[in-house]
């Protein structure tokens, strides 16, 4: 349990652990915005606040299908290279090593584009009782 809170601590705010660790502690910054991916403003949902942590893995050629997260939701490519398809055409390539504020309340669906497994670290900021993932009701292009 102290390792998930240091790497959530880690994950959303770099810069003051930066200054409480000393010089044996390397911290690189991933992330930090008030967007997600396609611009949109995130915002919490109301509740008792729920936090988790998945890591997804995708076969080479594989993906998710059409989803959306109805909470803001963070990820982090430990391996290979995600793509990431909204369904009007926009996409987003996160290589390993990059982070991605992911899209709140759209349809999209994620791809390995690589020839080896991808590995994504997602955090997700929801609230008790609420899916971290939904599929709709009907197949997407």
């Amino acid at each position: 349990m102290h390792r998930f809170l240091f790497l959530v601590c880690l994950f959303i705010s770099p810069p003051a652990l930066a200054l409480e660790s000393g010089a044996a502690v390397k911290v690189t910054p991933l992330l930090k915005t008030t967007t997600s991916w396609d611009g949109k403003p995130l915002v919490f949902p109301s509740g008792q606040a729920e936090v988790s942590a998945i890591i997804v893995e995708i076969a080479p050629g594989g993906e998710t299908g059409w989803h959306l997260h109805p909470v803001p939701s963070f990820g982090v490519v430990l391996e290979g290279t995600l793509e990431v398809r909204l369904e009007d055409g926009r996409l987003r390539r996160v290589a390993q090593g990059e982070a991605l504020a992911e899209v709140v309340s759209t349809l999209h669906n994620g791809r390995n584009i690589g020839d080896t497994p991808l590995k994504l670290l997602v955090f997700y900021a929801g609230s008790v009782g609420t899916p971290l993932t939904q599929k709709p009701d009907a197949a997407k292009p």
